[in-house]
């Protein structure tokens, strides 16, 4: 289910379920982009100096990635600023279940 399915489930503001949203779309952006790179998450993790579970992390959203790392990590992968904003905007695209 998506945020904005577990909106009223949860009884989130409708900015609280954009926040979840964006969050998710920068997830499937990285993921995409590593592996339409041929990455694997141990080379992401070394061009980000963290590591690969951090790595898988990100990748599923998990609550303690914070979105400023998700940004960073999209452009350490090569997006443009624009690139990272049509990632976001894929998010408002997606019909609410």
């Amino acid at each position: 289910m998506d945020a904005g399915g577990c909106q009223g489930v949860l009884g989130l503001t409708e900015e609280e379920a954009a926040l979840i949203e964006i969050k998710l779309a920068l997830a499937r952006g990285i993921k995409e982009r590593r592996l339409s790179l041929r990455l694997i998450q141990e080379d992401l993790a070394k061009q980000l100096r963290s590591s690969q579970s951090r790595v898988a992390k990100m990748e599923a959203s998990d609550a303690t990635v914070s979105m400023d790392f998700l940004v960073r990590s999209l452009l350490v992968l090569g997006a443009t600023t624009q690139e990272v904003g049509r990632v976001i905007a894929r998010s408002s695209a997606a019909p609410a279940a």
